[in-house]
């Protein structure tokens, strides 16, 4: 990256002197803009995990917001997707999934409860790994639970393409995030004049796959990285994007995204899944939002293998995510964490009300353990 002086120097992902020039350019574009507060909507918990963690929001303009839309994939599973995993594991079944979805609330019951009732639930880092115990033990029955946005969603589809034993299946709880965007940017209540997309999903979509949603809609879509410049450089670009009225797509991680994405990825995700509608969870039934195995591959699909009947729980519907929490209104980007009365009171990490407080990448536990708009200014020292 040259500097004023037109000399290359080391590009450094959390340069606090590179962060100050973008911060000062952040401020005068907003400046720039006579009207406020311009609100701008990530959708990603790795973006508002840096958010966080690094105090980027001390630094925006006060007439900038920047909140965390649909980019938790365990804070948006279904209350009845839950269910169907604690139905398997309450059948004898092994169902292993990611860690940090074992404490998501079903209707009634998490697959942590399962789990401590003798249930057959395992930890996990990849869909790999439960081929190899399955392959292992061949007189068992091994699930693998499945969430996650696009990244995910490839790694599914690239075990499932690599033959793997009879006695292995797959729970999709698989999501596909443009759609949710969508429904976020047709939503009359929404504030959000622009968005910034998750470079590791785009590296498997590209950038080109949301030139129609910023034409339709009227509405500038930023893909950035994960470092605090990357951030803080994207939402400059978005800023300016907003200010000049200039509803296009703009790439500010081209060091692993492209316009195309990842063709063979691609491939083999869209060779295994198909778009279907269902219920992001606390926020709506979005068309096209859910990835589901195709028929060719039904022999692996749990749903059809097992008969899930997770009907026994419907009648408790709403024991486990008290009224009063808003995680759908939160995900939504239309209310923040301190809005909610459950918030720090009778909802925190080891007692956990809804599932934006239960994952890593959930707005409600990144705020709890980081705080959420830090003021540092004199005013708010004082």
């Amino acid at each position: 990256m040259p500097d004023r002086l037109g000399e290359a120097r080391e590009v450094k992902f959390r340069d606090p002197e590179l962060a100050g020039e973008l911060g000062r350019t952040l401020v005068s574009l907003v400046d720039d803009i006579d009207r406020a507060p311009i609100t701008l909507m990530h959708v990603c918990g790795s973006h508002e995990q840096a958010i966080a963690k690094y105090g980027l929001r001390a630094t925006f303009p006060k007439a900038l917001d920047v909140i965390m839309g649909p980019g938790c994939p365990v804070c948006v599973t279904d209350a009845p997707e839950v269910d169907e995993g604690v139905w398997l594991a309450r059948q004898g079944i092994n169902v292993a999934t990611f860690g940090d979805m074992l404490r998501v609330p079903g209707t009634r019951h998490s697959l942590a409860d399962a789990q401590s009732e003798g249930g057959k639930v395992h930890v996990v880092y990849s869909a790999a790994q439960v081929v190899s115990m399955a392959r292992k033990d061949p007189s068992q029955e091994y699930v693998f639970y499945a969430t996650g946005f696009e990244t995910t969603a490839v790694a599914t589809a690239a075990v499932l393409l690599s033959d793997p034993p009879p006695n292995f299946s797959v729970l999709s709880a698989h999501k596909y995030v443009p759609p949710a965007m969508e429904v976020v940017a047709q939503n009359p209540a929404s504030r959000v004049e622009g968005f910034l997309a998750a470079g590791h999903a785009a590296t498997i979509t590209g950038y080109g796959l949301f030139e129609p949603m910023a034409e339709k809609y009227g509405i500038p879509i930023v893909v950035a990285g994960f470092e605090p410049l990357d951030i803080l450089a994207g939402l400059v670009e978005l800023v300016r994007l907003v200010r000049d009225k200039s509803p296009r797509v703009f790439n500010a991680y081209p060091r692993c995204v492209s316009r195309e994405g990842n063709q063979p990825a691609l491939r083999m995700m869209w060779q295994v899944f198909q778009t279907s509608s269902g219920v992001w969870r606390g926020i709506a039934d979005i068309p096209d939002g859910n990835l589901r195995m195709r028929p060719e591959f039904e022999c692996f699909d749990a749903r059809k293998k097992f008969s899930i009947d997770a009907s026994v729980y419907a009648s408790e519907a709403d024991l486990a995510l008290v009224k009063d929490c808003i995680c759908g209104g939160i995900m939504s980007g239309l209310a923040s964490p301190p809005d909610c009365t459950l918030f720090r009171n009778r909802c925190d990490p080891q007692h956990p009300v809804g599932a934006c407080m239960v994952s890593s990448e959930g707005t409600c536990k990144i705020w709890y353990e980081y705080g959420g708009r830090p003021d540092l200014s004199e005013a708010g020292r004082t």
